[in-house]
């Protein structure tokens, strides 16, 4: 007897149905086809064994299963279930097994017949609804995931005898509900650490807001103890609250790397991912034989923290100077190319030197002559070229430190700034597909964006010859511009806010650390 179930294949961060075609013959041996990898070829083991240990019977004919299209890979334990379900369909032990064909079914299968979890629930709903099925059955730890798909009903199981009883009776379960919306805006501002909490650096705070407002990348330079780590962290409380389009977009990407705790349902806050510097090319970017999303994906809409960059090998650096500039990565391989997101805001820390100490106020530096300059060119001009805000942070003094009165303005007053200036910049590239700040301008937009007045055009020219600013710095300096008169509701770049953007292109300065 033929039977059919559906599941679903991911690929990058869409999925595709997959038809599970379980035949029973006349015959011998078991045979799975339409290019399984390994984890589904030992699927057969798993469901016999789960079958039996149920007091179900497997058959001893000659069973076939085609996974369709069968010219496309197939990977993962995920397949588990639908196979198990076809195979008791096709056997007759399943009551009108053509109401297989209704729903989508995916579940790794214990020996015992436990349900395990797997990755990827979001897409599979969300095509799943695309293509019209009446429900999608998953495991119960990935239900409240899929749950979020409105117009489809989701079954989460946590054994196969669930699913089998569903089959012979659909009240047996109970689809999930969840209130999206609600789930979403009730946690988004919810938070553990605040810049309220840090004592002193206020020229650090300035910077990484102007970073927040314009979508910009930056670097913070400066000696060990200094709080760069501490900072970078607390940007993500004054970015602007993710929309629910960006949520589902981080969530899908999240889901796929099977990155989600267990029973979650949307990623409400906007992702901050802090790789060590061993990370190899592969993780940082995505890839692998089954392609995966890397870091730089998994900070989608969001911040990739590079801690002492310097540290990174000079290729891992490298290979992520395309994704900035197209905002997402492809992964080609022999039979198939795949896009991942990845528009993400980098921030960057590092010492100045080997010892960390070069322009510290108080510390000598013990570095070797050419050591500082050195140890500057492991981060390549290119990738500087991508980078906005250079910052120097220094020490804060003790009498900050100890100062129990000082009060530090909160994460909330600063991201009120952001979200204003964000909401001018939306106004802005409303007819500009992809676009949402002033970092993403292209050199035509930015001539019409950017215009500077007689004054502003003298300021520039004097620091550019002055400070010997390379010439990468001169678009910098503009957007950068552009965003500090938008967090002051300018409409025109005055002199004074292109004289704060100057300030911010310490690596530019001839002369600076060696240079």
């Amino acid at each position: 007897m033929l039977v059919k179930t559906f599941g679903s294949a991911v690929y990058g961060v869409e999925a595709i149905t997959i038809t599970v075609e379980v035949n029973v013959s006349n015959g011998q041996n078991y045979f799975i086809v339409g290019l399984p990898d390994s984890a589904v070829k030992e699927s057969l083991q798993r469901v016999e064994t789960a079958i039996k240990t149920n007091n179900l019977h497997m058959p001893r004919t000659k069973l076939v299963i085609n996974l369709a299209p069968a010219d496309i890979k197939k990977s993962g334990s995920a397949f588990d279930l639908p196979i198990a379900i076809g195979v008791l369909g096709a056997s007759e032990q399943i009551d009108e097994p053509e109401r297989l064909s209704d729903y989508v079914i995916m579940g790794e299968l214990s020996l015992d017949g436990t349900v395990q979890p797997i990755k990827g629930a979001l897409p599979i709903a969300i095509q799943a609804r695309k293509e019209g099925f009446k429900g999608l059955i998953v495991p119960k730890q990935n239900a409240r995931e899929a749950g979020m798909v409105n117009n489809l009903q989701v079954y989460g199981v946590s054994h196969i005898k669930e699913v089998i009883d569903f089959f012979a009776n659909e009240n047996s379960l109970q689809p999930v509900e969840v209130n999206t919306r609600d789930e979403f805006f009730s946690s988004q501002y919810e938070f553990d650490i605040d810049f309220s909490d840090v004592k002193g650096q206020a020229n650090i705070k300035r910077a990484l807001e102007i970073a927040a407002a314009g979508g910009h990348n930056a670097i913070l330079i400066g000696p060990p103890g200094a709080g760069k780590t501490m900072l970078a962290k607390r940007l993500p409380t004054i970015l602007p609250p993710l929309s629910l389009h960006e949520a589902l977009e981080t969530t899908k990407i999240h889901s796929v790397a099977g990155k989600l705790p267990e029973n979650s349902s949307l990623v409400s806050k906007r992702p901050f991912r802090s790789p060590h510097h061993t990370v190899s090319d592969v993780a940082l970017v995505g890839g692998g034989g089954v392609p995966q999303p890397g870091e730089i994906s998994l900070a989608h809409n969001g911040v990739l923290f590079l801690d002492e960059l310097p540290e990174f090998k000079r290729t891992v650096l490298e290979v992520m100077r395309q994704p900035m500039e197209e905002r997402r990565v492809t992964i080609s391989r022999a039979k198939m190319a795949i896009d991942f997101p990845a528009n993400f805001m980098l921030i960057a820390s590092m010492n100045p030197c080997p010892c960390g100490f070069y322009n510290h106020p108080e510390k000598e530096c013990t570095c070797p002559p050419g050591a500082v300059q050195k140890y500057l060119n492991k981060i390549s001009g290119p990738l500087l070229d991508r980078i906005d805000l250079h910052v120097e942070v220094t020490p804060v003094a003790f009498s900050e430190l100890s100062n129990s009165n000082s009060k530090s303005e909160s994460s909330e007053a600063i991201r009120e700034r952001v979200i204003k200036a964000r909401e001018l910049q939306n106004e802005r590239y409303k007819n500009s597909p992809g676009m949402y700040a002033n970092a993403q301008m292209s050199s035509k937009q930015l001539r019409e964006i950017c215009a500077i007045n007689t004054a502003g055009e003298a300021l520039l020219k004097k620091a550019m010859e002055r400070l010997n600013l390379s010439a990468r710095a001169y678009d910098r300096i503009l957007k950068v511009s552009r965003t500090i008169a938008d967090l002051a509701a300018s409409p025109d770049i005055k002199a004074e806010h292109l004289a704060e953007a100057i300030h911010y292109r310490n690596l530019d300065r001839e002369g600076w650390a060696g240079n």
